[in-house]
C-alpha cells in the first residue's frame, strides 16, 4: 500500500519537512496544504521537479479534508519566534490555529504529528480538539533538542554524536531537562569519561537550550534541523520501527508525570507513542521534570477558552 504523508504549513518548516521526507524515502505520495495557495503550489511543483534525486514518490496540493485519508499529517502551520522571543510566548497566536487544525482533523486514519510551537502545549490542543487517541497524536517535541545536545557532547569529546547516548526531557523550551545523570558513551557513564567534569554540564545544557535563538537571531528561523527530525519521526511509524524517541505526548501518570503533554523516552511504532519510558533520574533531575510540567500546565490553562 503507498504511503502518504500530508503537511500543513509550507514555510521554512514546512518545506524543510518537505524535503527531507522525500530524500529519506518514507512517503509515496506526499500531500501540501498552506492557507498561502500559491505557495503551496510553488513548493509542490519545485519539490516534484527534483524527483530524479529522491526515491520515487508523486508530490502534489490538497484540501485539508483530502488529508484525513493520510497515513500521517504533520501540522506546521503558524507563525515562528522572533529573535529573543520564547517558544510560550507564540502560544496565544498559535493555539486558536492548533484548535481548528485539531478539529478539522478529528476524523483523521493516521499518526498527527505537531511541530508548530510551542510544540508540547500544541499538541495537547490538538489532541482534545481532535479527540484522537493520545498515542497518535505526536509532538516532536525534545528529540531537536536530545540531537542538539549529542551534537555539542560530540564536539566537546571529539565523538561521533551517533555514539553519545543522552536525552532531554520534559518541555521543548526553556524549563527542559537534561537527564546527565543518564549520559552514556558505548556504556561508559559520562561522569567516568577521561578527563570529563561535571563543570561542563551548565555550559553545554545552556547551549542545547538557547540553540534555536541563537539561530534565530541570524537567520530569522530554524527549519533543517527540526526538518530531519520530523522525517525520521515520520520513517519511524510508517515503517513501525519501534524506536525510542523524546517525542510530546499526553501523560496520564504512567511516566511520573500526569496530566500534561511533555516528551519522555518513548517506544515509536506503526501505532503512534505506542509506549512512555520512565529512565532513572536523580532527585533533582526528577523535580526539574515536575517543574517543566508545571511550566506548561500553566502555560495551556493560559489558553484553555481561547
Amino acid at each position: 500500500m503507498a504511503r502518504r504523508v500530508a503537511i500543513i504549513g509550507t514555510g521554512w518548516v514546512g518545506s524543510s519537512v518537505a524535503i527531507s521526507t522525500l530524500q529519506l524515502g518514507v512517503a509515496d505520495e506526499l500531500l501540501l496544504y498552506d492557507a498561502r495557495t500559491e505557495v503551496a503550489e510553488g513548493e509542490a511543483m519545485d519539490l516534484a521537479q527534483g524527483s530524479s534525486f529522491y526515491p520515487g514518490a508523486t508530490v502534489r496540493t490538497a484540501s485539508i479534508e483530502e488529508m484525513i485519508d493520510a497515513d500521517a499529517v504533520v501540522i506546521a502551520a503558524g507563525r515562528n519566534g522572533k529573535p529573543g522571543e520564547s517558544r510560550l510566548a507564540l502560544l496565544r497566536d498559535n493555539a486558536i490555529l492548533a484548535r481548528e487544525l485539531g478539529a478539522r482533523l478529528s476524523a483523521a486514519r493516521g499518526v498527527i504529528v505537531v511541530v508548530t510551537n510551542p510544540v508540547d502545549v500544541l499538541t495537547r490542543v490538538v489532541l482534545e480538539a481532535s479527540g484522537l487517541p493520545p498515542a497518535r497524536v505526536i509532538g516532536t517535541g525534545t528529540m531537536l533538542d536530545t540531537a542538539r545536545l549529542r551534537e555539542a557532547l560530540g564536539r566537546a569529546l571529539d565523538l561521533d554524536p551517533r555514539s553519545v547516548h543522552a536525552q532531554v526531557v520534559g518541555e521543548h523550551g526553556d524549563s527542559e531537562v537534561v537527564l546527565w545523570s543518564g549520559v552514556q558513551i558505548g556504556g561508559v557513564p559520562l561522569a567516568q569519561w577521561p578527563g570529563w567534569s561535571a563543570d561542563r554540564e551548565s555550559s553545554l545544557a545552556n547551549e542545547v537550550r538557547t540553540a534555536a535563538y541563537e539561530i534565530i537571531k541570524r537567520k530569522g528561523a530554524t527549519n533543517h534541523a527540526i526538518g530531519l527530525v520530523t522525517a525520521t519521526l515520520l520513517r519511524t511509524v510508517l515503517r513501525g520501527e519501534r524506536r525510542v524517541l523524546t517525542v510530546s505526548r499526553w501523560h496520564e501518570g504512567a511516566s511520573g508525570v500526569r496530566d500534561v503533554a511533555l516528551s519522555m523516552p518513548t517506544i515509536v511504532g506503526s501505532g503512534g507513542a505506542e509506549l512512555v519510558l520512565e529512565p532513572a533520574m536523580v532527585p533533582q533531575e526528577r523535580e526539574r521534570l515536575e517543574h517543566s510540567a508545571q511550566v506548561l500546565r500553566d502555560a495551556y490553562a493560559s489558553v484553555r477558552d481561547a
